[in-house]
């Protein structure tokens, strides 16, 4: 309080000016017409900016709980368009008439990426969620833009994704126009390009074609983005087309993935291994 009165003691004369300032700039506003409506407008237009930078401030602090809800929203909308695509695929038949239980069979689990690898030959991933969620190894992930890998290993908590930009990883994907099938393999260089290997010379590609995930994947559901055909070549020598997709996903930036579970996986690989045996 001693403080409090020194200080006001020693800068007494620097208080009066500033109460006799504000007290001038308030007559002349409440006299004035001219200066009372500047002085209004003014003050106006610094209290919507203080306002607009608060609210922005607010907004950014709540950016990872409106990411979470867009990766959740993003999970459901994920599933409906698989279920509805499965319903009524669009090559099938007139006749052909799928089974419900089978038109739904991907669900979707949201988990964040909390490392990721870009750099290196055989590149993973780590997401925060695992077995405690449901998660098993052989699960597809997939993201907002197209494939990303699949599960590898588990933890209770934690899951580590074999990253499509890994040498020993492929996906079947299908050409969106000229309906060919091939397998997306990445050969260890740019993370934006994978090669598209074993498809026919003898079809007509289209530069700027999509390649997706095609219906003979027990993994991923089909036609989840894997890129766009970048570049066409062919040897002479060659039977086979020398494809370099751009890829969908831009891996430097991934934050949320989607776990793809299959729930009739199972049963497919159970017979699979029954035919196996018997050979």
């Amino acid at each position: 309080m001693l403080q409090l009165v020194d200080f006001v003691i020693r800068n007494r004369f620097f208080l009066v000016f500033v109460l006799l300032e504000v007290l001038s700039v308030w007559l002349i506003v409440r006299s004035n017409t001219y200066w009372g409506a500047t002085y209004f407008n003014t003050s106006n237009y610094y209290v919507a900016k203080t306002l607009a930078f608060s609210n922005s401030a607010r907004e950014f602090t709540k950016l990872d709980e409106i990411n979470a809800d867009l990766a959740a929203e993003n999970a459901r909308l994920h599933a409906l368009v698989t279920t509805l695509n499965q319903q009524k695929p669009v090559d099938s038949p007139s006749g052909y008439i799928p089974d419900s239980v089978f038109a739904s069979r991907y669900t979707y689990t949201v988990a964040k990426v909390v490392d990721n690898e870009t750099n290196k030959q055989n590149n993973v991933l780590t997401i925060d969620k695992g077995t405690a969620h449901g998660i098993k190894p052989g699960m597809g992930v997939i993201s907002a833009t197209g494939v990303v890998g699949k599960v590898r290993f588990c933890s209770e908590q934690y899951s580590v994704i074999t990253s499509i930009l890994h040498s020993q990883f492929m996906v079947s994907s299908k050409l969106v126009r000229s309906k060919e099938i091939g397998y997306a393999k990445w050969p260890g260089k740019d993370p934006n390009f994978i090669d598209l290997i074993d498809v026919s010379k003898y079809t007509k590609i289209f530069k700027g074609d999509s390649a997706v995930t095609s219906d003979q994947n027990s993994v991923f559901p089909p036609g989840i983005m894997v890129g766009k055909v970048e570049n066409v070549s062919v040897h002479p020598n060659q039977t086979f087309y020398n494809i370099i997709l751009r890829l969908s996903t831009d891996f430097r930036n991934l934050s949320y993935v989607y776990v793809v579970q299959n729930q009739q996986l199972g049963e497919q690989e159970n017979l699979k291994e029954r035919t196996i045996e018997k050979r």
